[in-house]
Formats: structure tokens, C-alpha cells, sequence
């Protein structure tokens, strides 16, 4: 046979071979997966951003038209400038003001006297009581009570009780520092501690972040428009502490103070209810002086729950390790300890260990 016709032999006689499928490498299986995964968190974290997180797509969005300031804005805007441009008032010995919001008496009156002992001069204290007269046990809070209101969860007479606590701390031209405290609020440092961190410093700590959620933009009414757009509503904590120029610029708005007044409350339309102290400052100075707040409170308030009120915390909570753990996250001035205010005595008890935390030994 010759060897071309074995050849065709051979030809005929093979087998078909199928051919091998096209595999995709790991490689690109691995980065298929991280895009894929990318592309989900992306989509997520834009969905459900975290609280003090502002999305960067909103700076792509077109800028909204430039349009002509009511006369009232006008008006309040020139104010709100002389007062930020005016340079504080030097006094001989800068104090700071303790303003305490309550409903009657304070349960831990004691523990603040041993909080001030030996700093008389650098510090004053005002109570607005909103229900009834406060009985008082330590000496240093006889006679310190201003005139008060009542105060409605939720509702503008909550601001109004703020502002009227400063503006009577403020006729004290020696007090460059406001602080907001409630009847549940204890110290987590030292008084000398405290001190150098507000004196020292010179932006105030309003918390305040935007919340694109039914708790947060979702309040928003267009009523407040043109001069409150839903872009600059914001979100914050009760509890604040201001320089004097802040201060000061509280209590000379009267145009933003309004909107809120007549369009953020509980009931309002669609059944939507908005909560003036939880919006009212803190899109007042996104506003007017964004980069004159740290955009967080030095008061500890844990909502970690996600309920309407923040955690209770019980006198059997209140820790060595849980005033540890929060003494260590340094931004932590004040503790807001809700449902312990009813039994002091467990946080008496831990004061000296509150001491020994301040100056980093145990």
C-alpha cells in the first residue's frame, strides 16, 4: 500500500476530538467578583449612608440657581457676619457656663459640686426648670435657677428653653463657652481637663449631618422655602456647646428660627412630625457657618437602639468598663445617662474611679 492511501487511512480511522471549552482564569473570576462586589457596596453605602457621611455624588449634581435674597435674609445675613467677624471680648478670667436643662430637680448635684470644687471663678451655672421648682442640695446651685417655661418633648418651646438659658449666661460678658446639659448628664474628666478642651479651642460642637432617611429628610417641609432648601437640612444631637460668637448668633436669629417654629413639629403634613432641637441648629450653622462646627457633640448619647429615645442607661450599666470605653473615645466630655438618674448613688460611687480615668491610671 502506498503511503499516501495509509495516510487517508489514518485520516478516516481518527476519532473526532472535541475541543476544549474557553476557561475564564482566576484571575478574572476574582476581579468579576470585586467588581461585582464594588458595584453592590457602591449602591448600598449611597442607599443607606452612614450618619455623619455626606455622599459625593450630591456635589455632582448641578448647582441650584443663584436667586435674590429676601429682605429679611438680607437683613440677618448682615448680622450673622458682624457677629462672626467681631473679635470675641477679652476677658480677665474666661468661665465657662453650665446650662442645665431640667425638668425639676437635679439628682446629681452632689456629683457636680465635687466636679467644680476649687475652680470657683472659671465657671456659672443657670437651671431652666420646666415643670417644678428644683429643690437644690449643694450650695453651688442655691439661686442659680432663671426663669423658665414649660418645655414640651419635641415641640419649639424645647428651643425656646435653650435659647432663654443663653441668653442669660450671656449677660455674663466673662463666659466665652455654653454648655446644654440635661438633669442625667454626669462629667467623664476632670474639671482642669474640660476646661483646656473648650477654652482652648475655637469652633463649637454642634452635631449635625445630613439624613436622607424618614428620620431626617424626610421631615423636611417646603413650606421652609425659599430660604431653608431640603439640600441644607441637617440633623443633630440635642446637646451642644458654643463659643460666645455662636452664642450670640443664636439668639439674633429670628428668620430661620420661625421656619422652624412654623413648619418643623410633630403632626405636620402626610403625617410626618419633626422635632425643631434635632434640625433647628444644626441646619442653622450648616448654613451660616459650616466650618465653625465640629459636626459632632461632646455629650455621649448612645442611639445605637434606633428607637425614638436614646438608650436607658440603668444604674447596674453604669461601669467601670462602660466609662472606660467611652473616656477613650477622647471627643467624650459628658455622659447622658437617662434611667440611672434615678438611682445616683451607683454613679457616686464610680466618681473616683471617673478621676482616676481622667488622668489615665487605674
Amino acid at each position: 500500500m502506498k503511503s499516501h492511501q495509509l495516510w487517508q487511512l489514518g485520516i478516516k480511522d481518527m476519532k473526532a476530538v472535541p475541543l476544549p471549552r474557553a476557561r475564564t482564569s482566576p484571575k478574572k473570576r476574582v476581579c468579576i467578583l470585586l467588581a461585582a462586589f464594588v458595584s453592590v457596596a457602591t449602591v448600598w453605602a449611597y442607599l443607606y449612608p452612614p450618619q455623619h457621611y455626606t455622599s459625593p455624588m450630591r456635589d455632582w449634581l448641578p448647582a441650584e440657581p443663584v436667586r435674590e435674597l429676601t429682605d429679611q435674609e438680607r437683613a440677618s445675613h448682615v448680622v450673622f457676619k458682624q457677629i462672626l467677624s467681631t473679635p470675641p471680648v477679652k476677658s480677665r478670667k474666661s468661665k465657662i457656663a453650665f446650662m442645665f436643662l431640667t425638668p425639676g430637680t437635679l439628682p446629681f448635684e452632689r456629683l457636680w459640686e465635687n466636679f467644680f470644687e476649687g475652680h470657683e471663678g472659671r465657671y456659672t451655672i443657670y437651671v431652666h426648670a420646666s415643670r417644678e421648682k428644683p429643690e437644690h442640695v449643694s450650695p453651688l446651685f442655691i439661686g442659680r435657677d432663671i426663669h423658665s417655661e414649660k418645655v414640651a418633648w419635641g415641640k419649639i418651646s424645647m428651643v425656646d428653653a435653650e435659647r432663654r438659658l443663653l441668653a442669660n449666661a450671656l449677660e455674663d460678658i466673662d463666659n466665652q463657652h455654653f454648655v446644654l446639659l440635661s438633669d442625667s448628664c454626669v462629667p467623664l474628666h476632670n474639671f482642669d481637663y474640660m476646661y483646656g478642651y473648650l477654652i482652648g479651642t475655637n469652633i463649637s460642637f454642634i452635631d449635625s449631618f445630613y439624613d436622607p432617611g424618614p428620620h431626617g429628610n424626610f421631615r423636611y417641609s417646603k413650606n421652609m422655602l425659599p430660604e431653608v432648601r431640603e439640600s441644607d437640612f441637617r440633623k443633630g444631637s440635642q446637646w451642644f456647646s458654643v463659643k460666645r460668637q455662636h452664642a450670640l448668633l443664636i439668639i439674633a436669629d429670628s428668620l430661620y428660627y420661625t421656619k422652624f417654629k412654623l413648619y418643623c413639629k410633630p403632626g405636620m403634613e402626610d403625617g410626618r412630625n419633626c422635632y425643631a432641637d434635632e434640625h433647628y441648629l444644626p441646619t442653622l450653622f450648616h448654613m451660616v457657618d459650616p466650618s465653625g462646627i465640629a459636626n459632632w457633640s461632646v455629650t455621649h448619647v448612645d442611639w445605637s437602639e434606633g428607637k425614638w429615645h436614646p438608650k436607658a442607661y440603668r444604674a447596674n450599666d453604669v461601669t467601670y468598663e462602660l466609662l472606660k470605653n467611652i473616656t477613650f473615645q477622647e471627643k467624650y466630655l459628658w455622659f447622658s445617662t437617662p434611667k440611672a438618674s434615678k438611682s445616683p448613688k451607683r454613679i457616686l460611687d464610680l466618681k473616683w474611679l471617673r478621676k482616676s480615668l481622667a488622668y489615665g491610671m487605674e
